[in-house]
């Protein structure tokens, strides 16, 4: 098992899906007020996700930090 290895791949992730997250948003503000404000909703909903996906890779970053002994 290659822990510092899996914790890089997490990190590398983990920033994925904050960028990810904010160009969703980005496009998502586009269409708050217009005809399409449904796109804004349907984007609103990706961004939740993204924003739970991005909070269980932190835990799994602090877990394996843990039991690594790096924090």
């Amino acid at each position: 098992m290659n822990q510092a290895g899996d914790l890089a791949e997490l990190s590398t992730l983990r920033s994925s899906l904050e960028e990810t997250t904010q160009r969703i948003i980005t496009v998502a503000d586009r269409y708050r007020v217009s005809e399409s404000s449904a796109i804004a909703g349907d984007l609103d909903g990706a961004e939740r996700g993204l924003v739970s996906a991005r909070r269980a890779v932190d835990r799994a970053i602090r877990s394996l930090s843990e039991l690594t002994g790096l924090i």
